[in-house]
């Protein structure tokens, strides 16, 4: 294992807890020995090159950091890491990839060479990337990356002509939702999920690293949330948005710990681009979408889908009303449909998963 995939290992261990920063390993080596690392802390705490630093203390002169992604050059709510960096007597900075954030891209390493500090890029590019792809959207648009995540037969197929859905992915899958759960800022489903299923939309598997549960996110237009659903009597928060509200539904909800949010669009329907704008206006910079059908086709067609991570088990359910993942009013001609780029296919046990991200989005 290279120093810089033990960057990129500690990076992705900590992509649940430090959001809306972007989550940053650092590893620094001095005559081929490991004398300091770290990784982004909460927001307003030290950041992966300054826990490293800190580490190494006098042994961070004449060193080589590996980090994975480029110090920073700014005032945010700690000062700049080249700073830092310069001031130690680091000798050479070996990063991934640039800041996408405007205000760091390219001037944190232009402060480096100036210094004299050697540098080095491009190791594990693409695995940086991925680790930080909701900060980057997030900090140049100012809202949330949004993953449409949902397991299916191998015809296509999310549920019997019945409803019945459980389950069809195995539980090692469910297992690795969870676990990209814990990496989510939020949850969101629609009132059709809530009312079939009555989930907890929780993460139950990886708690060692948690330190707060992702943010429920219900699209909810008439307020049709029971008052006795799981989700309401779970750790962390709950957000409805509704379009049209029944004002004492609305406040037994509130009063049962959830907060309403009134954003109406079209037909009496919740605006789903509105809520987009709201949500990034609360510094939410990722969303697992898990359902339902009807809502994943409105996100598609409104073009705010950014990922797909589909989990396709290696049954067969048929029915000519078994539904599909993706409900809206679909395309006339293939060449029209939505294409994944970057796909990534892995095997969990006997289900495949295929990920990619949506081409234009």
């Amino acid at each position: 294992m290279s120093y810089m995939d033990l960057a990129i290992k500690l990076a992705k261990d900590n992509v649940n807890c430090v959001s809306p920063n972007p989550s940053v390993g650092a590893i620094l080596v001095k005559n081929g020995i490991v004398v300091g690392e770290g990784q982004t802390q909460e927001l307003g705490k030290s950041h992966a090159e300054i826990i490293a630093i800190n580490q190494a203390r006098d042994n961070a002169f004449g060193a080589t950091l590996y980090t994975t992604l480029e110090p920073c050059s700014h005032f945010g709510k700690t000062p700049p890491c080249v700073d830092a960096i310069i001031k130690s007597g680091i000798s050479k900075v070996s990063y991934s990839i640039l800041d996408p954030n405007p205000i760091v891209n390219g001037k944190g390493i232009s402060k480096l060479r100036d210094a004299g500090v050697i540098i080095e890029s491009g190791e594990r590019s693409s695995d940086a990337i991925e680790i930080i792809e909701a900060y980057s959207k997030f900090i140049n648009y100012k809202i949330p990356f949004l993953t449409a995540k949902f397991a299916m037969s191998l015809d296509g197929k999310i549920a019997t002509d019945t409803g019945k859905s459980k389950w069809i992915s195995s539980i090692d899958s469910r297992k690795f939702v969870h676990s990209m759960r814990g990496k989510s800022d939020a949850l969101m489903v629609g009132i059709n999920t809530v009312l079939k299923d009555n989930p907890l939309l929780t993460n139950r598997y990886q708690l060692e690293n948690i330190i707060q549960q992702p943010l429920r996110i219900i699209i909810d237009s008439h307020a049709r949330t029971p008052l006795n659903s799981k989700l309401l009597n779970q750790p962390g928060e709950t957000l409805i948005f509704v379009a049209n509200p029944k004002d004492k539904t609305c406040n037994d909800l509130i009063k049962n710990g959830a907060k309403i949010v009134k954003i109406p669009g079209e037909n009496n329907q919740v605006d789903l681009v509105n809520v987009i704008k709201y949500l990034g206006s609360q510094n939410i910079t990722s969303i697992l979408v898990e359902g339902g059908s009807i809502l994943l086709g409105a996100l598609f067609e409104e073009g705010l889908i950014d990922k797909v991570v589909a989990f396709v088990s290696p049954i067969i359910i048929g029915g000519m009303k078994s539904k599909s993942p993706i409900q809206n009013n679909g395309i006339d001609f293939i060449k029209d449909a939505y294409l994944l780029k970057n796909i990534k296919i892995n095997k969990i046990r006997d289900d495949v998963v295929i990920s990619g991200y949506i081409k234009g989005s």
